[in-house]
């Protein structure tokens, strides 16, 4: 029996889909395999790479080079442009302290997290080599950030207490989604690889220690970022429709409060500098650049989102209600 040409068209368009998926996954692992690669041509030690006890490279609190940068909505505020240059300078350092706290501290999630999504990959699987490659940076990375802390002396704490319980769930999230978990990767890492790339364009004289260790980060971080979104782009147009639309969901909502996460003020500093509440409102809530900023510091990954088609009327909603839709 000859078969119906609405057959043959659709057999036809099966297989071409098919070795379009198949060519699809080899592309991708063909990214993951030149990204492992890289981890072992060119990675970073903390402790060889970095020369914690050069002269050069010691912390000094009321160093001018750790004044906040325009990049830092503050650090252009006439309140902060009116103090001592001395205290300008041990604000600065609080920020930057901070930031490098907060970010051991996302990055401690997210080790535990790709171990988790490493656990249960078959034998195999070209993912596993890349993850741990990524953990081992991330581990570098942590001492990195710690190693800087412990030499301000000051008394950093990083996320607030009931932020940082909260955040404890985020290993178990590959569990239940490796998309939502990669998302969640990316909702930490683009803002600060955004706000470091910006400061490191500034022309302003760095710290040699702040600029070495920025840019190390960077580096690595390239890696890490480019994985999550090829991960993303192989895996979410595979998923069922009711967990892209899900996904699509709760993206805007991790990204959102992600974001705010990276970039907010420091609550400790606040208090320490007894920076006027009027002062923080007017920088990190009421100004237009503060909250493009924010904006801004998600946008390869909203417009990841979109090319992934998780941005429908629905979802944009999300995004413009959580501030970061461009």
């Amino acid at each position: 029996m000859t078969p119906a040409p609405d057959s043959i068209r659709e057999s036809s368009i099966t297989a071409r889909e098919r070795d379009e998926q198949v060519a699809g996954r080899s592309a991708y692992e063909a990214v993951i395999e030149r990204l492992s690669k890289a981890s072992v041509d060119k990675h970073w030690e903390p402790y060889r790479d970095i020369p914690w006890d050069d002269p050069e490279f010691r912390v000094n609190p009321i160093d001018p080079r750790w004044e906040l940068p325009e990049v830092d909505r503050l650090g252009g505020h006439p309140w902060y442009r009116s103090r001592s240059s001395e205290v300008r300078a041990a604000i600065g350092l609080w920020r930057v302290a901070t930031a490098m706290k907060i970010g051991l501290q996302f990055e401690n999630l997210l080790k535990r997290g790709l171990l988790n999504y490493a656990y249960r990959l078959p034998n195999g699987s070209p993912e596993f080599r890349y993850v741990y490659h990524e953990t081992i940076e991330e581990g570098h990375h942590g001492m990195m950030f710690q190693e800087f802390v412990n030499r301000t002396r000051l008394p950093i704490r990083g996320m607030p207490r009931p932020l940082s319980m909260i955040a404890q769930v985020a290993p178990w999230i590959p569990l239940i989604s490796t998309e939502l978990f990669f998302v969640f990767v990316l909702g930490g890492e683009d803002p600060i690889d955004h706000v470091q790339r910006k400061v490191l364009k500034d022309g302003r004289a760095h710290h040699p220690l702040e600029e070495t260790i920025m840019r190390i980060h960077i580096a690595e971080e390239a890696r890490h970022i480019s994985f999550a979104r090829h991960y993303l782009r192989d895996r979410v147009p595979r998923m069922p429709a009711y967990r892209r639309f899900l996904l699509g969901v709760l993206s805007p909502v991790i990204l959102g409060v992600m974001a705010r996460i990276m970039l907010a003020p420091p609550g400790p500093m606040i208090r320490r500098f007894k920076i006027p509440p009027n002062v923080v409102a007017e920088i990190y809530v009421r100004d237009p650049a503060a909250k493009q900023e924010i904006r801004d510091s998600v946008g390869k990954t909203r417009a990841l989102c979109a090319e992934l088609g998780l941005v429908n009327p629905l979802t944009r909603r999300i995004w413009q209600v959580m501030g970061i839709w461009g």
